[in-house]
């Protein structure tokens, strides 16, 4: 593992550190909007008093803290795997590129001993998951790794509420930050209510300070609402949703695939107007993961 000098050394002098993934870049979004998202959030991350380490796999060798010209290359470089947990074996022996997931990156990041991890939404049960088991490896790193995932909820292609009674059977704490909805990646009103609310980036921090102190182990998800202003029109982007859904089945898209394709699609079929909505809420997400990291290093 080669961990940046900048990274090692906030976390040698308990610094605010905030993990990023890299599969938002390699298979989130075009070039050279990627990598410009990528270079904004970390930017963001660093406006807000932490140290960004955004995570990625080259030549099998985990690297924690790319720089910008290996983020660059992310963007470009065609045919990079994207990395889950079963992947990571495969990728280091081979020594190959990787684009970390939410899981792979949960991994890396506590492997280095970072504890709040930001991303846009994270993976879960799919539509139909009753019958065919398509359920996001995300959610089981959740249930056993030390990291907190601050994220717009889970992808809003997903089964929200499928979603959220497999990470209550998997004891992963779901707070939901300033709202009593779970938030709903393009939009904030999911209908379905939360039952834990938290108000301030210390809030959070204690929270996850108990879970450490206690040596509970497994991660927490804060669903952090995408900014009402940022927001998308609800029938506009389920329309959209419920197309591309359709057109995945059609062309029998599925397994790893799935993801990538539904959000491009979604993308085209919203003129453009989801990609601008994704970015806004990693940002927002940005803001308060760094917040988050910044009070902890306080307990």
């Amino acid at each position: 593992m080669k961990i940046s000098k900048e990274v090692q050394q906030a976390l040698n002098s308990n610094r605010p550190v905030v993990a990023l993934e890299s599969t938002i870049i390699s298979h989130g979004m075009p070039y050279p909007k990627n990598v410009e998202t990528a270079m904004l959030v970390e930017k963001t991350i660093r406006e807000h008093g932490a140290i960004p380490a955004t995570i990625g796999i080259i030549d099998g060798e985990p690297i924690i803290g790319m720089s910008p010209e290996e983020i660059e290359e992310f963007g470009k470089r065609k045919g990079i795997c994207k990395v889950s947990r079963r992947d990571l074996p495969v990728v280091f022996a081979k020594k190959t590129w990787g684009a970390t997931t939410v899981a792979a990156t949960m991994i890396l990041a506590n492997m280095a001993g970072i504890e709040v991890f930001v991303t846009g939404g994270v993976g879960g049960a799919h539509r139909g998951a009753q019958n065919n088991f398509d359920i996001s490896a995300d959610l089981e790193e959740l249930g056993k790794t030390n990291v907190t995932v601050v994220s717009a909820g889970v992808k809003a292609i997903l089964d929200l509420k499928l979603t959220l009674e497999i990470l209550e059977t998997k004891g992963v704490p779901v707070l939901s930050y300033q709202s009593d909805e779970f938030a709903d990646f393009y939009t904030r009103h999911s209908g379905i209510k939360m039952e834990n609310v938290v108000n301030s980036p210390k809030e959070v921090a204690e929270i996850i300070h108990a879970k450490r102190v206690n040596k509970l182990d497994g991660g927490i998800l804060v669903a952090n609402p995408i900014p009402e202003e940022d927001a998308m029109d609800s029938d506009v982007i389920n329309a959209a949703i419920e197309t591309a859904l359709k057109k995945a089945d059609e062309q029998h898209i599925e397994g790893k695939e799935i993801t990538p394709f539904l959000l491009k699609t979604i993308v085209e079929l919203t003129n453009g107007d989801s990609l601008e909505s994704n970015i806004k809420l990693v940002i927002n997400n940005a803001k308060l993961g760094a917040a988050i990291a910044r009070e902890l290093t306080q307990l």
